[in-house]
């Protein structure tokens, strides 16, 4: 590491109001750990939740904040929007793109726009009711089984697989809980998969991760459990499909406007064709998170991937 970036002031930023609140600070912690194992000699950790957080971020003399943030008030454009304000550079994408890939719905729009293959699926607006009429419907349009999630989560929190009709409106009042917009999205089978990008103006792909679960689909405690159980890197894909995955992802990384990382989430059918689910901005940083373990296969190890993270968004305010 270069005297420079020895002595750069890393803000991690962590924690906030979120659903996804603890799984945050585990990214942040770890992140700082790899960053001062890294070389970073000036590395804290801010909790966004804090009373004191914006005093310690503008009065801390920081060059950089490592945004390890996820769901609401961080990787939706809050906290990027907050940084762009203060002049400060970030990690990972900006408020625009964050914006959009946080919305499941847009994300969706842009991405078919593109020509890359995304679900069938219904974009519901706030506090959504369903009839039994209506019910049937959506499931004559898109089909059984149908996956029903908040628009502008992750990790899973309010997402269910509806097997019968009658699961449906119970299904979008979960999903809407929150107070947001519901999708509802045909259920694509398959080999689900998943696709890290590392890269600014020109991101490239990094090993394809396969995940292999026994649940219904990839919850919140699979997600959390060690990844040696659950991913297959590189994943067991045809050659040509393997490349379609990557040339995919890259692709949504770019019209999505992403920078740092992304990944986007898969499912293969059996015809080999990879369907976009959705793609992550900001993504898990935890020891058995799906993105450093990509990373760790293409032989870049922890500390490495996060100083890396740190010089892109450098690279990208010069």
């Amino acid at each position: 590491m270069n005297e420079r970036l020895r002595s750069t002031h890393v803000a991690v930023i962590g924690g906030g109001w979120s659903d996804e609140r603890e799984i945050s600070l585990s990214s942040a912690t770890e992140c700082l750990a790899a960053l001062r194992e890294a070389g970073f000699e000036r590395a804290d950790l801010l909790d966004l939740a804090d009373e004191d957080f914006l005093a310690r971020l503008t009065g801390g003399g920081y060059d950089v904040a490592f945004v390890a943030l996820h769901g609401a008030y961080g990787e939706d454009g809050c906290i990027q929007g907050l940084l762009e304000v203060l002049h400060m550079p970030y990690t990972f994408s900006g408020v625009a793109a964050s914006a959009l890939a946080s919305e499941k719905h847009l994300t969706k729009v842009a991405l078919a726009d593109a020509g890359i293959p995304v679900p069938a699926g219904v974009d519901l607006p706030a506090g959504a009711e369903l009839s039994e009429a209506d019910a049937a419907r959506l499931a004559d349009e898109l089909g059984l089984p149908l996956f029903v999630k908040p628009a502008a989560n992750g990790s899973s929190y309010g997402v269910s697989r509806v097997t019968e009709v009658g699961q449906l409106p119970a299904a979008v009042e979960t999903a809407g809980a929150a107070g947001g917009r519901v999708l509802v999205e045909s259920c694509v089978e398959g080999t689900e998969i998943t696709v890290p990008v590392l890269g600014n103006d020109e991101p490239e792909a990094l090993p394809v991760v396969e995940i292999v679960t026994g649940a219904e689909f990839y919850d919140l405690t699979v997600k959390y459990e060690p990844s040696e159980l659950h991913h297959v890197i590189p994943a067991r894909l045809p050659e040509d499909v393997y490349a379609r995955a990557q040339e995919l992802a890259v692709r949504a990384h770019r019209a999505l406007g992403c920078r740092g990382c992304s990944r986007s989430d898969f499912i293969v059918t059996p015809g080999g064709e990879p369907v976009l689910l959705e793609t992550n901005t900001i993504p898990g940083m935890t020891a058995q998170s799906l993105l450093p373990d990509s990373a760790r296969h293409a032989g870049i190890e922890f500390p490495e991937l996060c100083a890396r993270f740190v010089e892109l968004a450098l690279e990208d305010a010069s």
